[in-house]
């Protein structure tokens, strides 16, 4: 069972924000969470990083509730800590308060050992031109791999 890797991506947040720098860390979890990680059941809709006394959380993140569960269920959008060294804690930070930046999840996935990994983003959000920038650029590349083939 270990050895099924998931990997989720949040495919609008590198269409909205332009990302700076990225970093991967662990998410505390419950039991039953981790099994619908492991199913795939897990939504990215709306959901960002915030810091509390020192410490990263991830809020809206939705893990849909396992099936059998039983009564040590779990709430699908609580509130969950996220798992960093105190020095990228402290450096991410800081550049949170500079105008602008946000820190945005990219994508869950687990590791060869069945850990649940959280790669995280710090980005400022893109303006409509930017955004239109992106789709010619997109445009662009797949016309290309289209002529080479």
């Amino acid at each position: 069972m270990a050895n099924d890797k998931v990997y989720i991506k949040n495919r609008p947040a590198t269409f909205q924000y332009a990302i700076d720098d990225k970093l991967t860390a662990g998410i505390v979890l419950t039991g039953s969470e981790i099994k619908s990680v492991r199913e795939g059941k897990v939504s990215f809709n709306d959901s960002y990083c915030f810091f509390h006394k020192g410490e990263l959380w991830i809020k809206s993140l939705h893990i849909a509730e396992y099936v059998n569960a039983g009564y040590a269920g779990h709430d699908p959008t609580r509130e969950r800590k996220l798992l960093l060294n105190k020095r990228e804690l402290r450096k991410w930070e800081q550049k949170l308060k500079s105008k602008g930046y946000t820190i945005v999840p990219l994508a869950l996935f687990t590791t060869d050992k069945g850990i649940a990994k959280l790669e995280i983003g710090l980005g400022k959000g893109k303006k409509l031109h930017d955004k239109r920038e992106t789709i010619k650029q997109r445009d662009a590349d797949r016309d290309l791999k289209r002529y080479l083939k």
